[in-house]
C-alpha cells in the first residue's frame, strides 16, 4: 500500500512537473511573439489594413484611426492615431516598414502618434527619414515634434549607436489636387470642405483597383465625388440621437453639443447612402462612436440605404479589393 502511495506521488509530480514545463514553454513563446522581428508584409497588386478602428476616445481594444495602404513590399500609413506602434504589431506590421504618412487633417486624433511612430521604429532600425504629407501646417507640427524631442533624440542615437536619418519626420504642405505616382501606385488627395480645419480625403489606384479614404464626416459630397467607383470606401459613423429621442430616453446631453457633433461626423443613418451615390464596392467602417457593441446593430441600419459589401471594422482587419 505504502509503495503504490509513494507511485502516486511521483506520478502526480511528474505530471505538475510537465505541465509546469508546458505553461512556461507556451508563454514563452507568447512572449516571443510580442518582441521578435516581424517579416515584411508581401501586399500584392493593392491591399489595406485598419490598423486602428478607433477615434479619439481612449479604448484599449480600439486603438487610434490609422489605416495601412500596402502594394508588393511597400506600405504607406494613413492617419497615426493613439497607440499606432502597438496596433501596428498587432496587425503584423514592421513598424520600419511604413516609409511615410498621409495625414486627412491635423486634428489630434490623426497626428498624436506620429512620434511613437517615428521614434519606436527608430528603434528597428528604421534608417531613412519618416514622410509625412497632409493640409497647411504640417511641416510646422513635423518641425516641433522634432524640437521637443530633440534632447533625447540625440541622447538615444548616441548610446544606441542608431542611424541619425532614421530619426528625421521630414513634413510636407500638400493642397487639395496633389498627386504623386509609386511604383505603380497612383496616389490624389482631394479637397474635404466645410469643416474647423482644411480636410483631405486620399485616393488611391493601382492596376484597376481602388480604395479611398476619408477622415473627415462632415463633407458628404465631395467624398461621393472623390470616391466614385471605388472598390472600398473608408469613412466614419456616428451614432447622433436627435436631443427629443435623447431627452425621452432620460440621456442628459446639451443640446448644442449634439449639434455640434452632428456638424462635424457622419451619422449612421447617412453613411449607406454616400457609399451608394459613390457606388462604392464596400464599405469599410471606422471611427464609430460610440463603438458597437454588435456588428448587426450597424449593419442593419445601413443595409437601409447600401447594398454592397460592409465591413465593421475591427483592429488589424484585413482588406483586399475584390473587384478587378
Amino acid at each position: 500500500m505504502t509503495a503504490r502511495l509513494v507511485l502516486y506521488g511521483i506520478l502526480a509530480a511528474v505530471m505538475a512537473v510537465s505541465w509546469a514545463s508546458s505553461c512556461v514553454i507556451y508563454r514563452a513563446a507568447e512572449i516571443g511573439d510580442l518582441v521578435a522581428p516581424l517579416d515584411i508584409i508581401e501586399s500584392g497588386n493593392l491591399a489595406a489594413v485598419v490598423v486602428g478602428s478607433g477615434n479619439g476616445f481612449e479604448n484599449p481594444e480600439r486603438m487610434g484611426p490609422s489605416i495601412a495602404i500596402g502594394w508588393d513590399q511597400r506600405m504607406l500609413i494613413v492617419d497615426a492615431g493613439r497607440g499606432v506602434s502597438e496596433a501596428l504589431r498587432t496587425s503584423r506590421i514592421p513598424l520600419a516598414q511604413a516609409e511615410a504618412v498621409l495625414l486627412t487633417s491635423l486634428l489630434p486624433e490623426n497626428t498624436v502618434g506620429l512620434d511613437d511612430l517615428l521614434l519606436t521604429g527608430w528603434r528597428q532600425p528604421r534608417e531613412q527619414s519618416l514622410r509625412v504629407y497632409g493640409p497647411p501646417g504640417t511641416r510646422a507640427l513635423c518641425e516641433a515634434i522634432l524640437q521637443g524631442h530633440a534632447i533625447g533624440i540625440e541622447a538615444e542615437g548616441r548610446s544606441r549607436g542608431l542611424p541619425a536619418g532614421g530619426a528625421v519626420l521630414t513634413g510636407f504642405d500638400v493642397e487639395p489636387g496633389f498627386s504623386v505616382e509609386l511604383d505603380g501606385l497612383a496616389i490624389e488627395a482631394f479637397d474635404l470642405p466645410g469643416g474647423p480645419t482644411p480636410a483631405l480625403g486620399w485616393r488611391f489606384e493601382r492596376q484597376g483597383q481602388s480604395m479611398f479614404v476619408a477622415g473627415a464626416g462632415w463633407a458628404p459630397e465631395a467624398v461621393v465625388s472623390a470616391a466614385k467607383d471605388v472598390d472600398y470606401l473608408f469613412h466614419e459613423a456616428v451614432i447622433i440621437p436627435p436631443a427629443e429621442d435623447a431627452e425621452e430616453a432620460g440621456i442628459l446631453i446639451d443640446p448644442e453639443l449634439l449639434r455640434m457633433e452632428a456638424a462635424l461626423h457622419t451619422n449612421i443613418l447617412d453613411v449607406g447612402g454616400i457609399a451608394s451615390r459613390a457606388n462604392a464596392g464596400a464599405l469599410v467602417l471606422f471611427r464609430m462612436k460610440p463603438p458597437p457593441f454588435y456588428d448587426f446593430q450597424v449593419t442593419a441600419t445601413v443595409r437601409k440605404t447600401y447594398s454592397g459589401d460592409l465591413v465593421v471594422s475591427s483592429d488589424g482587419e484585413e482588406i483586399t479589393p475584390p473587384r478587378l
